[in-house]
């Protein structure tokens, strides 16, 4: 039963891992934005605490 032999299936899986942690990251880190997000304001809204008619 060849599915049961790890050794191709080890060294196959080894060096995709390695081929996706060497090539990806870059092209990942070098996506740009096409539009750069406007930065939001900061101030919270004032909230109102509930008041529960069963309590």
């Amino acid at each position: 039963m060849p599915q049961l032999n790890p050794s191709p299936w080890l060294a196959i899986l080894l060096f995709t891992w390695a081929t996706f942690l060497i090539m990806l990251p870059p092209k990942i880190m070098a996506h740009t934005f096409l539009n750069e997000p406007a930065l939001q304001n900061v101030v919270k809204p004032k909230t109102t605490p509930w008041n529960w008619p069963w309590l």
